[in-house]
């Protein structure tokens, strides 16, 4: 794992037009990627991120009231390094909305389930129509977690994923089962959403010397 890795709590408000003020600092860089993860409160969103991180696991019960911001260096097989930033929602989904800064920029999505709380796996619906709401068409993980709990869970079959053409994992923040995975996938597919051409046109549009660097660099 990466020795970099800083975490970052802030409470500072935003405006619903993008992060201002000290809300700037939390914005990912040009090179970066953002992941960011939904989900019910207490499914285990932050133990899988603090699994992937620090590959071990110590349970505690409080929940922080503030954004939380994990800093990653992903290392590339070709030895490319590539700084994610993962978002924890930290205690707002208690509200069962995020703020739309949450959203603002992301590149994928870990959204995860409690296989012992069907309500959990329910709310996943709300959870989804609130990120097409905010950031339309981004890369979208499907996630069960705490299957160390009863491992026959992995014999059920949970619809939405399909439905909704997600790719669907079983994990333990536990155990560490596929935590790793997960988040590996997500960057990746986190990078092929940026560099797709649909993001690059909205640059384009939104920073006009773009355009003229993109045709140099083709010509």
């Amino acid at each position: 794992m990466a020795s970099n890795e800083e975490r970052i709590s802030s409470n500072a408000a935003a405006s619903s037009t993008g992060p201002r003020g000290e809300e700037l600092q939390l914005l990912t860089g040009s090179d970066g990627i953002k992941i960011i993860l939904l989900g019910d409160s207490a499914v285990g969103k932050s133990k899988l991120v603090e699994r992937f991180l620090q590959s071990s696991y110590k349970p505690h019960l409080l929940s922080t009231y503030a954004l939380t911001l994990y800093k990653h260096t992903y290392k590339a097989d070709d030895g490319t390094q590539l700084p994610v930033d993962i978002w924890d929602t930290a205690g707002q989904e208690r509200f069962n909305s995020m703020h739309a800064s949450y959203y603002y920029r992301a590149h994928a999505c870990i959204m995860v389930f409690d296989v012992t709380r069907k309500l959990t796996y329910k709310n996943l619906d709300t959870w989804y129509e609130e990120l097409q709401h905010h950031a339309p068409g981004i890369p979208t993980l499907v996630v069960a977690n705490k299957i160390d709990i009863d491992y026959q869970v992995t014999q059920k079959s949970f619809k939405f994923a399909e439905k909704h053409g997600c790719p669907f994992f079983f994990v333990s923040a536990s155990d560490g089962t596929n935590v790793v995975r997960i988040f590996n996938e997500a960057i990746l597919q986190g990078i092929k959403w940026k560099l797709s051409p649909k993001e690059d046109l909205l640059l384009e549009a939104l920073v006009p010397g773009v355009r003229l660097l993109r045709r140099r660099t083709l010509s």
